[in-house]
């Protein structure tokens, strides 16, 4: 089961679901424009309609065959009349009255088959495809519209989101410096921040080598919240290792000092990983077959309220740096 939470957290969800949208749409406007295939000389511009009746006329100097002749009218659909008039006015290379015997051919022919068949249209079912498919495609939009609207925030109003927040701090905190600790330099190294506000905070990040060789994911999310309120009230956050090599995704739980006393809350969370207590540059290390996770809490500041003291974040600032596992 673990192996198969990995690798949807793997995949770019948002991506795929786009994709699978936009072909369903492209498959409910192809149905819906479906008689191109096999088009009849009724698509023509008007000049070439002019040309195929010429070219008809022509053919039928020499095959006599009047079947064939009202098929290739009929092919125009309702233009043919006027295709054919103007073909009268100006015959060209043509000899008038061979103009006339392939007019008469064509009537004699089509009332001896019962007239004129009904012009062909749209069916209702291309017709309704086709008016669902626009429908997804808007939704796919408005939907998109909704979420950068959440998560970026109006612009031009002056407000700055949680999201806007987060990424400032990130760009301002400061990277460990391995190097000068002795240690070997990350194949990643990453700095995330989760801010009150961001309901939708869930990081994921690939770790790659410098070869472009994919070795697996980390990532980011909540795990927890408490209370009731416009915002969620996080009260713990769970980081993931995935390792590409590795049947399993190691994960461990970050907690508020109020949570982590929880039994109820511990229960609860037990399953999703390891359960650890936050405390600012405390480090936490996940390991798989081929990786390590070194994750530092470089700063946590916690929320104020009607809420127990300690037991929601206002924000949490972890640094997220991937080794080779030891020995590999």
């Amino acid at each position: 089961m673990d192996f198969v939470v990995a690798l949807l957290k793997k995949l770019p969800v948002k991506e795929i679901v786009i994709g699978l949208v936009s072909l369903l749409i492209g498959l409910f406007l192809g149905w819906g424009t479906k008689e191109f295939k096999d088009a009849t000389p009724f698509y023509l511009r008007p000049d070439l309609r002019e040309d195929y009746v010429r070219m008809a006329i022509d053919s039928f100097s020499v095959n006599k065959s009047a079947a064939l002749a009202a098929d290739r009218w009929l092919g125009l659909g309702n233009t043919a009349q006027s295709a054919y008039a103007a073909v009268q006015n100006n015959s060209g290379y043509l000899p008038a009255d061979l103009v006339q015997q392939f007019g008469q051919a064509v009537t004699d022919e089509i009332t001896a088959r019962g007239g004129v068949p009904a012009a062909q249209t749209k069916s209702p079912l291309a017709t309704i495809l086709s008016i669902i498919g626009v429908l997804v495609l808007l939704g796919v939009l408005g939907a998109a519209g909704l979420y950068l609207y959440r998560l970026l925030g109006k612009r031009g109003s002056g407000e700055v989101t949680a999201v806007m927040q987060a990424t400032e701090l990130n760009k301002a905190a400061a990277k460990t410096n391995f190097e000068d600790m002795g240690l070997a330099p990350p194949i990643t190294q990453t700095m995330t921040t989760y801010i009150l506000g961001d309901d939708l905070y869930d990081e994921s990040f690939s770790i790659d080598t410098d070869a472009g060789e994919f070795l697996g994911e980390y990532g980011v999310g909540i795990s927890e919240s408490i209370g009731v309120g416009a915002s969620k009230q996080v009260a713990a956050l769970e980081i993931w290792l995935f390792d590409k090599n590795d049947i399993k995704t190691a994960t461990k739980v970050l907690m508020s000092e109020h949570a982590f006393a929880d039994p109820a809350t511990r229960a609860r969370l037990e399953p999703k990983g390891e359960l650890t207590l936050i405390q600012p540059q405390a480090q936490v290390l996940l390991e798989t077959a081929t990786l390590q996770l070194l994750a530092t809490v470089v700063d946590v500041q916690y929320g104020k309220g009607s809420l127990p003291d300690k037991s929601y974040f206002e924000r949490v600032t972890l640094e997220l740096a991937i080794w080779p596992r030891q020995g590999e």
